[in-house]
């Protein structure tokens, strides 16, 4: 039988909408709007099955149109779906202003019904049994604390990786991370999970606290990979064009969990990791479709790792 992840986190909807012209804070920006499906557990089980991987997703959302979006987007991908749907609650949503470069520049986050359901929805049998019938795990900072709490004791001894997803809610993983098997995060979520004032204090700091391994992302500059062992530097080839940077670190994430799950070493895997990131950075969909042969010609581009005394 093939191995499964279980993500359970974030599948909303992302509206994201783009200034055709610099953007000028304050004002009316001429733009293009656009939605989609997304949620930082969900790109992240797309780039999964991208890599052939069986990918399952439990997680909460309304009886609304939004809510048929994530469904429609489930099927699409090959993902099973284990999700609860309220019906009488809004669909979780995201929506981020990016500015003339695709970089964002505001952003909200509607994430009520994360807050009030995800550690109910933990609390039914049959999500435990299915927890139990996984290999590996894959959550994120948009389940509350306790909800997070829940499900690492259901996971047992499986791997129970994890995305930090803001620096808002990257502190709900802190009491957890001696039980991670690697955590995705941003440099600013870095710094507030660890305290200290640079991304490489940083590693340090999070290894010193028990997580085994962990992988901070620098927007374009050198991505850090740490483990028990080893910390590195893997500088990312610049993008052709950046068009939205949105999804890009689900796609590294969900790219580097599925080769570790093949058995490749955390380095090769996360150098995998970053030639889908670069990837996604060139569509404007946060889980593009790009094939095999792509994502192997941009691994070509990708470093070998520096290590970091």
């Amino acid at each position: 039988m093939s191995p499964t992840v279980l993500g359970v986190g974030g599948a909303h909807v992302d509206r994201r909408g783009r200034a055709a012209v610099a953007f000028v804070p304050g004002a009316s920006n001429p733009g293009t709007m656009r939605e989609e499906a997304g949620g930082g557990t969900l790109n992240a089980l797309r780039a999964v099955r991208r890599e052939g991987i069986k990918a399952a997703l439990a997680s909460v959302r309304g009886g609304d149109a939004a809510g048929e979006t994530v469904a429609r987007a489930l099927a699409e991908a090959g993902i099973e779906d284990r999700s609860a749907v309220f019906l009488d609650r809004a669909t979780p949503s995201y929506t981020a202003i990016l500015d003339e470069a695709g970089d964002v520049v505001a952003a909200l986050a509607d994430m009520g019904l994360y807050e009030a359901a995800f550690e109910r929805q933990l609390r039914r049998k049959g999500v435990r049994e299915f927890v139990a019938g996984a290999d590996c795990i894959l959550t994120d900072a948009n389940l509350t604390e306790a909800a997070i709490a829940r499900l690492i004791m259901a996971a047992g001894t499986r791997p129970v990786h994890a995305i930090a997803i803001s620096p808002a809610k990257a502190g709900r993983l802190k009491p957890h991370l001696g039980r991670l098997a690697c955590l995705f995060m941003n440099a600013r979520e870095a710094e507030v999970l660890s305290g200290a004032g640079d991304a490489h204090g940083a590693a340090r700091a999070l290894r010193g606290a028990g997580l085994a391994s962990g992988v901070i992302t620098q927007g374009g500059g050198p991505v850090i990979g740490f483990d028990r062992e080893t910390l590195f530097d893997i500088t990312p080839p610049p993008p052709d064009l950046i068009l939205d940077v949105t999804g890009a670190g689900d796609a590294l994430a969900g790219t580097t969990i599925a080769r570790l799950i093949r058995g490749e070493p955390f380095a090769a895997a996360l150098r995998a990791g970053i030639a889908a990131a670069t990837l996604t950075v060139e569509s404007e969909g946060a889980a593009p479709a790009f094939d095999r042969v792509a994502l192997e010609a941009r691994l070509l581009l990708v470093p070998e790792p520096v290590p970091v005394p």
